[in-house]
């Protein structure tokens, strides 16, 4: 596979996003996060773990974006197809990039109208007081980004869905190797450690997320840290992952039984691949995310609404969830180009559940199973 995308799809990305600037009247766009900065440039780096330095790219109305960063990044940056790139010291206590990046906006702008992300989910990423120090400076006036950006992000291209089929396939692959970690007396943070070595031998560049969790019959929740209990048979095992290749996500998870399965977990198992059946079958253009919500809940609860987990799915891509949410409430009609997960879970007894997930892209016709679509059996170790 292809690292990084060709500059053709970065200017694909970047004239969408002006002519609809150029609709809300907008002179420029402020991107302040990482999804939201390589989105427009290809800058792919894990520095964006240190919370020390702040990042910026304005999107002007027309041209090229502009970097707008510390120095440290520089080299990286004119990898990209970024060219007009402005760098400080970073940190610097008493100017941290602050009056660089008004400069520049006041350049780009003048008088006119910035928009910002500021939607669900969107955060921004830099001191409260260096914001209002850059606002109190601005010739023209911050509003929202009219949701530009998450409109935009939300339809992948092809490029984009080829990176994410590839991280399910290296997740696949790491799923079926879990019998050589997993067996009655095995630590589960051990088999936590060894499924990320697996991810990582089978092709991920990094694992940021793995979560699960193992019990009998099923388990108390599926975000807790692993712990040092050993499997044990009559248990069932679920490990939940988003891994990551060329700054891509994966998000699905598997459930095994230690040994067979008690006819409980394994109905319970059955319902859930009938569920993500049920939202597979109406995932179409035109439906919404609330229609497959309905789907999947009137298997797994009887319509009763859902459950304490909240919602039944969501979007992804760069990030492991972004976008859309398949709760009651989203009423976002799917289109062609959107990737998302189905995930319904199932009260097996009190306090215990069982939660199965699975990665769609929705097309012109019949949703697309990025992850390797799993049966209603069990897997059994």
């Amino acid at each position: 596979m292809n690292r990084g995308f060709p500059e053709a799809e970065f200017e694909a990305r970047t004239k969408r996003a002006q002519a609809l600037m150029a609709k809300h009247n907008l002179g420029a766009l402020l991107l302040t996060t990482e999804a939201d900065v390589r989105y427009f440039t290809g800058f792919l780096t894990r520095f964006w773990e240190s919370p020390t330095r702040v990042w910026f790219v304005v999107l002007p109305a027309s041209g090229k974006p502009i970097a707008v960063i510390p120095s440290i990044g520089a080299a990286l940056m004119a990898q990209t197809w970024v060219d007009d790139i402005r760098t400080w010291r970073a940190p610097s206590y008493t100017d941290d990039g602050v009056g660089l990046l008004g400069d520049t906006l006041n350049e780009v702008v003048g008088a006119g109208r910035i928009g910002v992300p500021s939607g669900l989910e969107s955060h921004l990423r830099m001191p409260l007081a260096d914001w209002a120090r850059l606002t109190g400076g601005l010739l023209g006036k911050i509003t929202d980004d009219a949701q530009i950006v998450s409109t935009l992000r939300a339809v992948k291209s092809d490029a984009e869905i080829g990176k994410i089929a590839e991280a399910c396939n290296i997740a696949a692959r790491s799923f079926a190797r879990v019998p050589e970690i997993a067996q009655s007396g095995v630590a589960i943070s051990q088999v936590f450690r060894d499924f990320q070595r697996l991810a990582l031998d089978e092709g991920a560049d990094w694992v940021p997320y793995l979560a699960g969790g193992a019990g009998p019959g099923g388990y108390a929740d599926v975000i807790s840290p692993a712990h040092d209990a050993p499997l044990c048979a009559g248990e069932v095992l679920m490990l939940d992952t988003g891994l990551v290749r060329d700054g891509y996500f994966c998000d699905f998870d598997r459930n095994f039984s230690i040994g067979p399965a008690t006819p409980d977990a394994a109905d319970a198992h059955a319902r859930l691949i009938d569920a993500v059946d049920a939202a597979a079958d109406i995932a179409r253009p035109g439906a919404t995310a609330a229609d497959l919500f309905h789907a999947m809940d009137g298997i797994v609860t009887g319509g009763a609404g859902g459950s304490d987990t909240g919602r039944l799915g969501h979007g992804l891509g760069m990030q492991l969830t972004e976008g859309l949410s398949l709760i009651p409430q989203d009423t976002t009609p799917l289109v062609p180009g959107m990737v998302i997960t189905l995930e319904p879970g199932i009260e097996t007894s009190e306090g215990r559940m069982l939660v199965h997930e699975e990665n769609i892209v929705i097309t012109d016709s019949v949703p697309r199973f990025l992850s390797p679509r799993a049966g209603p059996d069990m897997v059994q170790i």
